[in-house]
């Protein structure tokens, strides 16, 4: 069922924004189609396995997104969709002796968790595949009664790529060139070796749906085309997903949508590739990372700031020299906010900041030039709290507003640089032993008691108020 734009009046002066158009290649201002609300659709995961880091920031950059259009005052349907039906899944679950219910059911458990942990907050809809079978069989029949589409001799359907005139404009590739890659032992029953399936015959043992075209369930391709189209209708704002989508999935998405008389998407937003170790992340090469891999050894804090830290149309890299850098600056933003007293108020304090703020996230959402601004408003207050200024605080404020924008800084400041509590106790009797022996001037067993802290990973900070500690 399609949503609706939530009632009510619009803000009246809402902020010109720009954003890469992949299809139009170039930056454009934001023109949405319903004044003052924005449908955004990003393709979800595939559950058949556990979060890897290349679907982390697909999470947090349309988190950042949607956050960030909702900060400027649109009202903002967010759907990402659930792919639980599909060749992998069906093929993991044979292969672990279960049904693709179950399979699918833990590991959308599993993409929630790791959705928490990188503190991203959950779409508004999030349609599951085969909740929307129904409506992929009708468009199908849509784009058969248009010519688009075909019944194949063995079941399958197949849409007839060079029906579309436009095939290829999004990723840039032309059919001609396409044609000539295209393997030579095709599937007989295709006319075209372009062609892609949209129904898929029933398999024994495989999950099945009646049809028209007789047991089966649907392609890939055809699951974003009709859930997009059940939550946002027929036309909406933007689409959204990882570069890796680019082809053939949203090429393919367009050719359905709009073969069958759908506009589809305004805009389409892809966040750039990872990489670890300056190599292409990929389970082939068997150098990806899960999210729960890397969550006892960096808090999802840390993944999400290491993510925004560059800008989200560019290749992410990820070595562990590159988190550990993440894990010290966002260190350096939360110190800067420990033991701030509750703020008075001063709104005039921070425009310039603000200003840069939102004019860095108003440009494609530059988050790194948003984040030096946090890291500029942090050194302020140091330099303030150090000449015992009492605007400090107030700046405090200004930082963790402008961060909540990122999802950044909301935590209290003790509890993210003193980590996991379980060794605090040890940890706050050494420091009162060390305090102890420094009063007693017993200087060489303060400084074993530092270097014993030292090596347990705990940072002393001594100041006028005594002294404090943090993780490393």
């Amino acid at each position: 069922m399609t949503v609706s734009p939530a009632p009510g009046t619009a803000p009246a002066a809402l902020p010109v924004l720009t954003l890469y158009d992949t299809l139009r290649r170039r930056k454009t201002p934001l023109e949405v189609l319903h004044p003052g609300h924005v449908g955004i659709y990003v393709c979800g995961m595939t559950v058949y396995d556990f979060c890897h880091l290349g679907h982390a920031r697909v999470m947090v950059t349309f988190d950042m997104v949607v956050r960030y259009l909702r900060n400027c005052g649109y009202r903002v349907i967010y759907v990402r969709n659930i792919t639980d039906i599909d060749d992998k899944i069906i093929r993991r679950a044979l292969e672990r002796g279960e049904s693709t219910q179950s399979l699918t059911g833990r590991f959308i458990d599993a993409m929630h968790e790791d959705e928490a942990a990188l503190l991203c907050q959950r779409p508004d809809l999030e349609p599951r595949a085969t909740a929307h079978v129904g409506t992929m069989q009708t468009l199908i029949g849509a784009l058969i009664a248009k010519g688009h589409a075909y019944p194949a001799v063995n079941g399958d359907v197949y849409y007839a790529v060079r029906s579309f005139p436009g095939y290829g404009r999004l990723s840039g590739k032309s059919i001609d060139d396409l044609a000539a890659g295209a393997r030579v032992d095709v599937d007989e029953d295709k006319r075209d070796p372009l062609d892609f399936a949209l129904w898929k015959a029933a398999k024994p043992g495989e999950p099945s749906w009646t049809s028209p075209w007789g047991e089966g369930r649907p392609g890939w391709h055809i699951e974003c085309s009709a859930m997009s189209a059940d939550a946002l209708g027929c036309a909406f704002d933007i689409h959204g997903g990882g570069a890796d989508l680019q082809f053939p999935h949203h090429e393919n998405e367009i050719a359905q949508s709009q073969g069958a008389g759908c506009a589809f998407a305004h805009y389409w937003m892809h966040n750039g590739f990872v990489r670890i170790n300056d190599e292409k992340m990929s389970k082939s090469l068997n150098n990806f990372f899960t999210v729960r891999e890397l969550l006892p050894y960096y808090p999802g804090e840390v993944l999400r700031f290491f993510i925004l830290t560059s800008h989200y149309r560019s290749p992410l890299n990820y070595a562990e020299e590159a988190l550990e850098q993440a894990k010290a600056g966002l260190t350096r933003l939360y110190t800067a906010l420990r033991g701030m007293p509750k703020p008075r108020i001063v709104p005039e304090l921070g425009a310039e900041w603000r200003a840069r703020f939102h004019a860095a996230m108003r440009d494609d959402f530059h988050t790194p030039t948003a984040i030096a601004v946090l890291f500029d408003i942090a050194r302020e207050i140091n330099r303030l709290r150090d000449e015992g200024s009492e605007v400090a605080a107030p700046l405090a404020t200004v930082l963790r507003e402008l961060a909540s924008v990122l999802g950044l800084l909301q935590q209290n400041a003790e509890d993210f640089l003193r980590g996991d509590e379980k060794d605090a106790a040890w940890i706050d009797e050494r420091i009162v032993a060390r305090t102890a022996a420094r009063q007693a001037r017993d200087f060489a067993g303060a400084d074993r008691i530092r270097l014993e802290l030292t090596a347990a990973g705990v940072i002393l900070e001594d100041g006028p108020g005594g002294t404090t500690w943090r993780r490393e």
